[in-house]
């Protein structure tokens, strides 16, 4: 007979010979519980980190990587699951699995304007996140800076589940423009002359005119200004 019993179970059975002859007998089946297996470890990590995934609850263990060890160290990229086959001092088994979640990295985007004119300031702001971290200390999604040169900034950007990412920009101080005034500057009554300025390409005089030169002929001494704007949107003023 094929049994499979749940629990310890007796069974006999009576055996009769040629000659009419009986004689019983018995054997008990002595049913072992299965191991209960139990992996613990990190189950949620952000994408690029690693974990270690513990088996216990038997002797031996075979992972579904091929694994024998009692712990495996992981780095999935996606969700993926792992199962460990569990045997115990009887020879029994028992699988269980556990599923590690892979959560992706927060995609951080810094935006202002990156690229300023010296002695202003731009306001850098960062996305995607939680929590900030910038190259200089800040801890704020925005931060106002106005260097003197050319200069980077970074931020670590830490979203809701505890994942980071980072992100640089570089912002480009252009130089003021080098304003320059041509033309005669003493003249006697009566006369004019022609004040011309040079260093951009856009032009305000302080008597109104937008060109790059002016004819003036004032009564009295009179100082002009000129403030003047490069390709860049850089000014500056020259009198």
């Amino acid at each position: 007979i094929s049994v499979n019993p749940t629990i310890n179970t007796t069974y006999s059975v009576t055996v009769t010979d040629g000659n009419g002859c009986k004689a019983n007998t018995s054997s008990t089946v002595k049913v072992n519980i299965l191991p209960t297996p139990t992996i613990v470890g990190d189950t949620e990590i952000c994408n690029g980190e690693s974990t270690t995934l513990t088996a216990s609850g038997g002797s031996s263990y075979v992972w579904s990587n091929g694994s024998t060890a009692g712990s495996i160290s992981v780095n999935p990229t996606i969700n993926t699951t792992y199962s460990v086959t569990v045997t115990d001092g009887n020879g029994c088994s028992s699988t269980t699995n556990v599923t590690v979640q892979v959560n992706a990295l927060p995609l951080v985007n810094i935006i202002g304007d990156n690229e300023i004119c010296i002695g202003e300031s731009t306001t850098l702001t960062a996305s995607e996140g939680i929590g900030y971290i910038w190259s200089n200390g800040v801890t704020t999604n925005s931060i106002t800076v106005n260097p003197e040169v050319s200069a980077s900034y970074s931020v670590t950007v830490t979203d809701g589940k505890g994942c980071q990412s980072n992100a640089s920009i570089t912002v480009v101080v252009n130089s003021l423009p080098i304003v320059t005034i041509g033309g005669d500057n003493d003249i006697c009554l009566g006369e004019s002359t022609t004040l011309t300025a040079g260093g951009g390409i856009g032009f305000v005089w302080s008597n109104g005119l937008t060109t790059s030169n002016i004819t003036v002929n004032p009564t009295v001494t009179t100082n002009y200004t000129v403030t003047v704007t490069d390709v860049k949107g850089c000014q500056n003023t020259k009198n």
